[in-house]
């Protein structure tokens, strides 16, 4: 039977939809306005400012990146999506281990590690050392390693992870080992198909994390054909922004005309637009591993 709903429950519920519509219209303005500019004409940007509409259409920009330097952003999307995927596959390996590791309340230490865990993110020895540690003594200079291994672990991440490993009964773990089970067949028989949610919500954290890192590179990477497409397309910025202002010699930007503004917003567009394909299927999982991570029982 259909039940009737009182006209304070529809003006509520109508209330809520006008509001979440509201937001996300507000939410995704920046985005219309970049793309939005982005197929702008730089003189028309640059008479008449921004506008959520495209102002005299033009695909130079993107034909100026991509003709400049379409081969290289290929090479670079390669490495970022290598970077990505093993970054991030190397990540939850090792952050699942240790959040299982430290949930499991018979291990010997186990407040020690976390501890130790803890006391790095309130306290770090600074960037100095932290840099002379990675080229000394892991020789990452020009490496592939250098863009994945500075990044693999997460204390945060780890620690919210075993938020969801704690809900895990003991029980389940002592009926394995009754059964002959040894704890490395616990963690991945057991222990990962009931975190699903929490290992593809902090999955998609370092997926993010390893796909706009640009820090990493500029840290250690010389060879231009290690750069990854966040710091390919900053130095693109970077050269465009140095000739506009007038930085470099008269007569090597004499006669260029460069879209300084519209290069932002395409540069933007170029690096985010992979996420937001990916995003949407991602959604629902990131939501309850979020919501579930916060409420304890």
């Amino acid at each position: 039977m259909k039940i009737q709903k009182s006209f304070s429950d529809r003006l509520l519920t109508t209330i809520a939809y006008l509001f979440m519509g509201l937001f996300a219209v507000i939410c995704l303005y920046p985005l219309i306005l970049t793309l939005s500019v982005s197929l702008s004409s730089e003189k028309n940007v640059a008479i008449h400012g921004y506008s959520i509409l495209p102002q005299g259409f033009s695909l130079n920009t993107y034909i100026y990146i991509f003709a400049h330097s379409g081969k290289k952003i290929l090479r670079s999307y390669g490495i970022t999506i290598f970077v990505t995927a093993v970054g991030t596959l190397g990540a939850l390996l090792i952050t699942t281990m240790i959040s299982f590791a430290i949930s499991v309340k018979t291990l010997k230490y186990r407040n020690v590690i976390a501890f130790l865990c803890n006391f790095t993110i309130i306290f770090s020895a600074g960037l100095i050392p932290w840099y002379i540690v990675c080229i000394n003594y892991y020789h990452l200079r020009n490496s592939i390693l250098a863009l994945i291994l500075p990044s693999i672990f997460s204390v945060w991440n780890m620690f919210l992870l075993r938020t969801y490993f704690s809900y895990i009964p003991p029980s389940l773990y002592e009926a394995a080992k009754i059964d002959g089970a040894n704890y490395f067949k616990i963690y991945y028989k057991i222990a990962l198909p009931l975190c699903k949610t929490g290992i593809l919500t902090v999955g998609l954290m370092y997926a993010l994390q390893y796909w706009n890192d640009w820090w990493n590179s500029l840290m250690f990477i010389n060879d231009k054909k290690l750069f990854p497409l966040q710091y390919y397309l900053y130095n693109i910025l970077s050269n465009v922004n140095a000739i506009s202002s007038g930085l470099v010699p008269s007569g090597a930007a004499a006669n260029i005309a460069l879209p300084a503004e519209t290069v932002k917003m395409a540069v933007t567009i170029i690096t985010i637009g992979p996420i937001i394909f990916l995003y949407p299927f991602v959604q629902k999982f990131f939501i309850n591993g979020i919501m579930t991570g916060a409420v304890k029982e």
